[in-house]
């Protein structure tokens, strides 16, 4: 079983060092060619949009010699990488440093606990002011006293604009300037906050409650990643749900960008229960693997480590969502969408219904990590098959549509969990109307298409 999850990325800078002639005291570095050669295998082996490629055919050259010059007429890695990616793949990646990757199997990333979003000023002006997502608990951010909704907009003293903003964001330690924003103007405080990253284990269950809306007992539940390793908690937190009886779900995946698929299919499991064994997901494989690979995700009644699912049994699901709602959380509401009422809430998703698994420099078709080249550290995880739901909806490259559109108000985001917060009161005002009103807002800002990590769906086994 391969478990794979969603990361920061992370630079290692590799020294080597050479004392005697001895081949087990040398360590060996691995040329542009040789992992040129690892991509090439990888890709024309497991890659979904092989099809697209010319020169991923299997009989696209007429010698090994004519494979290998092409192979070694690319100066790195990543420009091989990118040639070879079809035009339609938005999501497949490389990494130089699978040791990081490796890190990120309980979750943990160098993390200042500020999940922010950046957004145009709407005057045209090109600059950019950032405001707080969420804060993670035991952090820099929250010893700083950060808070949902505080807007900043100067890094370690300069303007943040829509060319400089990935490198003032990108070091360990900073500052933020902090202003307001009333809809239309940004307005400077005289007040900073500095901010250090950290290595971090996140929980991506960050809230789980149950309100008691007009007598109706509504569970509410944001989570924030498909992260394997806290199935178990996930699994408790649906068991608090069931046991304080709720009748409705308000699922939170505003921010959730992806994770693991089996983790994504229990999930489903735990809002409903009714459907056991039913297909969740069919995969589409490329034409060279889909018959040895392809299988249909089942819904299932246990974790993966053998737990009985705390399932509501429910046949309604309200989700909300936004354009960083990705992959493993779209799969879970067009999964369901064939046997439950899933209303969604917000704006449309990323519109990824693809897989992806990591793919180290090792022999076809395992390519694993105990056979990896210790030459060097490569890795990539391009997609592999793409999802249907049992409808055989699929290709949603638009993202998934909401059922209630409600902008981002990012003058007043209001507080995660509290009923009076506009997504959720749009919810349950669709659950129970009346007592709460859901507020309408509109925005003349753009939220800049930025994540402060990767969001991809990751397929655990094959």
């Amino acid at each position: 079983m391969k478990k794979y999850f969603i990361i920061p990325v992370l630079l290692l800078t590799l020294t080597f060092t050479s004392c005697f002639d001895d081949m087990d005291d040398v360590e060996q570095v691995a040329t542009t060619a040789q992992i040129n050669d690892f991509i090439y295998r990888g890709l024309n082996f497991f890659y979904l949009y092989k099809a697209d490629t010319d020169e991923l055919a299997n009989d696209a050259f007429t010698s090994t010699e004519a494979k290998n010059q092409f192979i070694s007429s690319f100066d790195s890695p990543e420009s091989f990488f990118s040639f070879l990616k079809s035009d339609q793949d938005r999501f497949s990646l490389l990494f130089d440093d699978y040791i990081a990757l490796e890190n990120a199997l309980g979750g943990i990333s160098l993390n200042n606990g500020m999940d922010f979003g950046l957004v145009l000023y709407p005057d045209d002006s090109g600059n950019v002011f950032g405001y707080v997502r969420l804060v993670l608990p035991n952090t820099s951010a929250s010893d700083a006293g950060l808070e949902r909704g505080i807007i900043f907009n100067t890094v370690d003293g300069t303007q943040l604009n829509a060319d400089n903003f990935n490198d003032l964001l990108t070091p360990d330690t900073y500052t933020i300037g902090l202003a307001t924003y009333d809809g239309t103007t940004v307005t400077p405080t005289s007040e900073s906050v500095t901010l250090t990253k950290a290595q971090y284990t996140e929980d991506p269950v960050y809230i789980t409650k149950t309100l008691d809306v007009g007598g109706t007992k509504v569970g509410y539940i944001m989570y924030n990643s498909f992260t394997a390793s806290f199935d178990e908690t996930l699994n408790g937190a649906f068991g608090q749900l069931k046991a304080e009886g709720v009748t409705e779900l308000v699922l939170d995946l505003r921010y959730n960008g992806g994770g693991s698929v089996r983790t994504a299919t229990d999930l489903s499991g735990m809002i409903t229960g009714q459907f056991t064994g039913q297909v969740f997901y069919s995969e589409q494989w490329n034409n060279d693997r889909q018959a040895a690979y392809a299988n249909n995700g089942l819904f299932t009644n246990v974790t993966r480590n053998d737990s009985p699912l705390n399932s509501l049994n429910l046949t309604r699901v309200h989700v909300l969502t936004t354009g960083r709602t990705a992959s493993a959380s779209e799969l879970v509401i067009n999964g369901l969408a064939p046997y439950i009422d899933v209303v969604q809430v917000g704006t449309n998703t990323t519109g990824k219904f693809q897989a992806s698994t990591i793919l180290y420099d090792a022999p076809a078709p395992e390519f694993s990590r105990n056979e990896a080249n210790p030459a060097h550290t490569y890795a990539m995880l391009p997609l592999i098959f793409k999802t249907a739901n049992a409808a055989g909806n699929t290709d949603y490259v638009d993202g998934l549509f909401p059922d209630i559109e409600l902008e981002i108000d990012f003058s007043n985001l209001g507080q995660l969990g509290n009923v009076n917060e506009p997504l959720l009161a749009a919810a349950l005002n669709n659950i129970l109307p009346g007592p709460v009103a859901p507020r309408q807002s509109t925005t003349l800002a753009k939220e800049l298409d930025v994540k402060n990590g990767l969001e991809i769906m990751i397929v655990e086994e094959f």
